[in-house]
């Protein structure tokens, strides 16, 4: 019969049995091999007693060697889960005394087995939410009954609206499995279901609409205690099965942000969402043709505030503490660098949006 139990878990077994009785332990398959022992040198040998113990069901005593081919003197207790046997449980030493530990030795053994069991389940379902999550997010083809049957085993509306949420964490903060644990711990603590840890750095979260609020709060929070470490962007507003409309939202909302914003929202964009919209290719064409990449940061600072004023003199001037002349001959450079002009509005977007794509 094959073995059912992982050999980290048997060999958990004997040890934690050995702990409480003191005496060396066998963890024997049905067919009588020995797979775990805290006895090494037993480790791969036949037992002839454990082999019938496991045929008949029931506890065999060996009272001297000679009685069992590679037996040694003990008790051999049948180990049944789901209705099999799937291993015996030897206790080597005098039968009169290590009999005593049978029944513990037996609760000790399912406790650990069931122990894993469920991990096993945990680490299945997450699995099976990894899956879904980003089958979901990304717009793969999921089968629907596997879909819908998993949806109600989590409670979870199929015609109910979510907004995907991208967690994007900082790869070179100290703190960052602090981080990632704090992260999870305010999804459990909000509710969320749906969500997936995407190796190494992002997590993808499919909130409900009334989660996403407290959910902001939570990481603002985390912020806070942590600067830097995590950047948040919020997708639109949809139905669950197209949920890969918001994680486009989502992506345009986290590839707007500002150098120090840590979270965006994609309803609160505007012309970044044509500018999140072009492909990297294009973007970095567009950067060189414009030169505003190129310029000195004093410069593109300038331009920033220049723009921010509506491209009014002098404001800008006040703002910056600058002289009028002093102004105008900083644009008049950048215009001879560039080859296009701040003060001519069609120059200007040109200028404008490089340092938006920049």
């Amino acid at each position: 019969m094959p073995v059912r139990v992982h050999k980290r878990v048997a060999e958990e077994i004997v040890q934690a049995v050995k702990d409480v009785c003191g005496h060396d332990i066998n963890f024997i398959e049905p067919s009588g091999r020995i797979f775990a022992s805290t006895n090494p040198d037993r480790v791969g040998q036949y037992h002839e007693a454990a082999r019938k113990a496991a045929k008949t069901g029931e506890t065999l005593e060996v009272l001297q060697e000679a009685d069992y081919f590679g037996a040694q003197p003990g008790v051999n207790i049948p180990l049944s889960h789901e209705g099999e046997t799937v291993a015996v449980i030897g206790i080597t030493g005098e039968p009169g005394e290590v009999r005593k530990y049978g029944v513990l030795a037996q609760k000790i053994t399912a406790l650990i087995l069931r122990e894993h069991e469920l991990e096993r389940q945990s680490s299945t379902e997450r699995a099976q939410m990894d899956h879904v999550v980003r089958a979901l997010a990304l717009g793969e083809h999921l089968n629907y009954d596997y879909y819908r049957a998993f949806m109600e085993r989590h409670r979870v509306d199929l015609e109910g609206f979510h907004t995907a949420v991208i967690l994007r964490t900082h790869s070179g903060d100290e703190n960052l499995t602090r981080v990632k644990s704090e992260i999870t711990r305010i999804i459990h603590r909000q509710g969320i279901t749906l969500y997936t840890f995407c190796y190494p750095h992002e997590f993808i979260l499919l909130p409900e609409p009334e989660q996403v609020t407290p959910l902001l709060a939570d990481l603002e929070t985390l912020e806070q205690r942590f600067p830097g470490a995590v950047r948040t962007a919020v997708g639109s507003r949809e139905q669950l099965s197209r949920q890969s409309r918001s994680y486009v939202a989502a992506r345009i909302a986290l590839h707007a942000m500002a150098p120090g914003q840590c979270a965006a929202r994609f309803e609160d964009l505007d012309l970044e969402i044509l500018l999140g919209s072009i492909p990297e290719e294009a973007r970095e064409r567009f950067l060189d043709r414009s030169g505003a990449s190129a310029l000195p940061e004093k410069d593109r600072a300038l331009l920033r505030t220049y723009f921010a004023t509506g491209c009014r003199l002098k404001e800008t001037c006040q703002l910056l503490y600058l002289h009028k002349n002093t102004l105008q001959y900083r644009l008049d450079r950048i215009h001879r660098e560039t080859g296009y002009n701040p003060r001519s509005f069609p120059d200007a977007v040109v200028l404008y949006l490089g340092l938006k794509l920049e």
